[in-house]
């Protein structure tokens, strides 16, 4: 197939690259700087997109977006977290809907902050939305689509906690625990919808192939944890102590909103509509998860 990704250069962009030239797909990399062979320059800020490479593409992936983390979201840091999403989306969105042979399908990346704030009640994708920044982000982002959706299949991929040790909540933990410093963050009884990094792929390509999947699609894995018992497995497979804590209260203070929403916040999301179609998780749950990643091996009884 001939794929169009944009976010190539990002944690999961480069990686799903990877896996879709191994598979023998021929890749078109969408930048924002002077593109190199293979690369196609686009602009999502200034509304600028060259058509014609869209043209004869079999999918379109679209990752790219500011990326959520930081110390603190200020409202500048906000706008570009919204505005990336909606006005790429759109742009690409629009792009398809008046192309004469539009792509099989259009994947875009979405993220469960969708779901907001809401203790053990188990999510699903027929669950309604939560309030706070992320979740108006994700259903604006979402709604971006739309122009595309007449002409091409189109997928929202909810995506959950990435757990990598090149990027993202796991990368940044990792230290903290090696030092024994790692623990639970404010009450820890907030669920962390958690997926491995090999899933992430393994459900972009799933989704890719069957027609069946359309609209929003969640990606975590099907046992997600608590913050507590995240902290607790992090710690037992890096043999050091998991009972420091870092009390709400602080963690607000320190980081604000970004905070609140990002470590505080938790909803309790299951991949119902990819079970149900079938596909096949590598990592259900979270310990043999974090030992395969970071090539722990298991304890001897």
């Amino acid at each position: 197939m001939k794929i169009a990704v944009t976010g190539a250069s990002g944690l999961i962009g480069a990686a799903l690259i990877s896996r879709l030239e191994a598979q023998g797909h021929r890749v078109a990399r969408f930048v924002r700087r002077a593109p190199r062979p293979g690369q196609v320059l686009w602009d999502p800020e200034k509304g600028e997109l060259e058509a014609k490479a869209l043209e004869g593409a079999d999918a379109v992936i679209h990752l790219a977006g500011e990326t959520i983390a930081g110390l603190r979201w200020t409202k500048a840091k906000k706008r570009r977290i919204l505005e990336s999403r909606v006005k790429g989306t759109r742009l690409l969105a629009e792009a398809i809907a008046k192309m004469e042979r539009p792509p099989k399908v259009f994947l875009c990346a979405s993220a469960v902050g969708y779901y907001g704030d809401r203790g053990d009640e188990p999510l699903t994708e027929a669950s309604p939305t939560g309030g706070g920044f992320l979740a108006e982000v994700v259903r604006q982002w979402e709604a971006a689509c739309a122009p595309a959706q007449a002409r091409t299949r189109v997928v929202n991929l909810r995506i959950g906690i990435v757990v990598s040790p090149d990027g993202g909540a796991l990368k940044q933990l990792l230290p903290l625990f090696k030092l024994g410093l790692g623990g639970r963050t404010g009450s820890g009884r907030q669920y962390w919808s958690w997926v491995a990094m090999d899933d992430v792929l393994g459900a972009f390509l799933f989704a890719l192939e069957h027609a069946a999947l359309e609209g929003p699609v969640n990606v975590t894995a099907p046992n997600p944890v608590t913050n507590a018992a995240f902290a607790k497995a992090l710690g037992r497979v890096l043999h050091r102590p998991a009972i420091a804590w870092t009390p709400g209260l602080l963690m607000r203070l320190l980081t604000g909103e970004m905070g609140r929403e990002l470590i505080l916040f938790g909803a309790r999301v299951t991949p119902a509509r990819l079970l149900a179609n079938g596909y096949a998780f590598q990592h259900t749950d979270l310990e043999p998860a974090l030992r395969h990643i970071l090539k722990r091996p298991a304890e001897r009884p």
